[in-house]
């Protein structure tokens, strides 16, 4: 899986104000956890936008003044006006444990029912699963050849190696829907 590297600056003070103070100096004020322990910081947006605002999912490596953490990203709160970040929390790595994250689907192949007139339809964009680090996935593919007019791939029909869904096995992943053309196709050929 894909990594950034952040630099962040340890906080020593704590609570509301300490936050806004934070975010006044053009911060972000950030949240570490795992493993028993909780380590709280701030980063500079410029170095968290590619984080943010991307389809990717990456494991974040933080030099939090010399020391060197491995964590993903659990949530991030937005300005309800301004798309301004203004918390971000982070879970921490720990070897030999799984973790659990969203990673991107893409679809390959050409489906038999697009061939007929279908519409291809992603449904799940990202699928949470859960993984050693090191057998962390970029993304997820799944190939649709073989998916006809009216057919679905849900989460539970996927297989794959060293992966656990953590998304419910009836969500549907993608799907072929009927369209007039292939409505039109289907009496055709009768």
């Amino acid at each position: 899986m894909k990594t950034i590297s952040v630099k962040a600056t340890k906080r020593a003070e704590f609570g509301k104000k300490a936050a806004k103070a934070v975010r006044r100096e053009g911060f972000i004020p950030c949240v570490l956890c795992g493993n028993g322990e909780t380590e709280m910081f701030s980063v500079d947006p410029r170095e968290i936008k590619p984080l943010i605002y991307t389809p990717n999912s990456y494991i974040v490596e933080f030099d939090v003044e010399g020391k060197k953490e491995l964590a993903v990203l659990r949530e991030a709160q937005f300005h309800p006006v301004r798309e301004e970040i203004l918390h971000m929390d982070f879970y921490r790595i720990a070897d030999g444990k799984p973790v659990s994250i969203a990673i991107p689907v893409r679809l390959t192949g050409n489906a038999e029912g697009v061939k007929v007139g279908g519409k291809l339809v992603l449904s799940a964009r990202k699928l949470t699963v859960s993984a050693l680090v090191e057998n962390l996935p970029d993304e997820i593919v799944v190939d649709v050849t073989t998916l006809g007019v009216g057919k679905t791939i849900f989460v539970g029909d996927l297989q794959f190696e060293n992966l656990k869904f953590v998304t419910p096995a009836t969500t549907a992943v993608c799907a072929v829907r009927v369209t007039r053309a292939s409505r039109g196709a289907e009496a055709a050929a009768k």
